[in-house]
């Protein structure tokens, strides 16, 4: 049976703004309005000033209340700000549900983190160098697996945070939503910290309130919010971030393809 929250954003996504792949992909990296960009280094420069006292590795979570909130647009654009400033910088899609971060980057890979945390591969043979950054890699989301949460939880996740937190100075990791799935609190001991994801008009109050609640009870580090479609002032920008909600339900369904790979490797391992 469908959560209640699950329902609700069923019922409701037909109201949401629908945008089409084309024009998210005109939100991401170089192709962000002045006005985006320079939000995005504001935001760059508060999570420098807010983790100056983390070590070496910043590792941070991106998220929101429902789907459709623009968190994979925000993923994207706080890694690549980031990046810009010269620091090493991984992107990983741990939305294994629904990924859509390595589509808008055009990243044509076949490996990704399923298959890392199964045992498939190993990290260097997933990890992609983006073709906008060169200090910039990401980590796909891979196959799509039959059991995302237990995935993330698993001694070789921690085992691999652990290990990247070595090369790069930033990880950030695309969650999925709070009040849909359970993954992204899984995870939270892994985290500098989270990011929330608001879209303005989009999130109800009692959404959010329920994500904080989740957070507050886990002592989850919450380094801030960003506001997403809002609108400023004229005098400064006509608008920021227009566009960036999805609008497509949160259900999905395993690949057979990575289904297989899984079978190959439990056959050699007991051979």
């Amino acid at each position: 049976m469908l959560k209640k929250q699950e329902k609700k954003y069923f019922n409701n996504q037909n109201n949401a703004k629908k945008n089409s792949f084309q024009d998210q992909k005109r939100i991401v990296g170089k192709r962000l309005s002045f006005a985006a960009s320079e939000a995005y280094k504001l935001l760059r420069t508060n999570l420098m000033f807010s983790m100056a006292d983390e070590g070496k590795c910043k590792v941070i979570g991106v998220t929101s209340a429902l789907q459709g909130e623009g968190k994979s647009t925000t993923s994207i654009n706080t890694a690549y700000t980031l990046a810009e400033t010269g620091k090493k910088v991984l992107l990983i899609e741990g939305d294994m549900r629904l990924p859509v971060a390595a589509k808008l980057l055009q990243l044509k890979t076949e490996l990704g983190l399923s298959h890392v945390l199964a045992g498939i591969c190993e990290p260097k043979d997933a990890i992609s160098v983006s073709v906008a950054l060169k200090n910039l890699n990401v980590l796909a989301a891979g196959e799509i697996p039959p059991n995302p949460s237990e995935l993330l939880t698993s001694e070789r996740m921690k085992s691999l945070i652990t290990g990247l937190s070595e090369i790069y100075d930033y990880i950030i990791i695309d969650l999925p939503p709070i009040t849909v799935v359970s993954d992204g609190l899984a995870i939270s001991d892994l985290l500098s910290g989270m990011i929330i994801v608001v879209r303005q008009d989009y999130c109800d109050q009692r959404s959010l309130a329920e994500t904080m609640r989740q957070m507050e009870f886990l002592n989850v580090k919450v380094l801030g919010f960003v506001m997403n479609c809002s609108e400023v002032s004229k005098k400064s920008y006509k608008k920021y971030g227009k566009g960036y909600g999805y609008g497509y339900g949160y259900s999905y369904s395993y690949s057979q393809k990575y289904k297989e790979m899984l079978d190959k490797v439990e056959s050699n391992s007991n051979n």
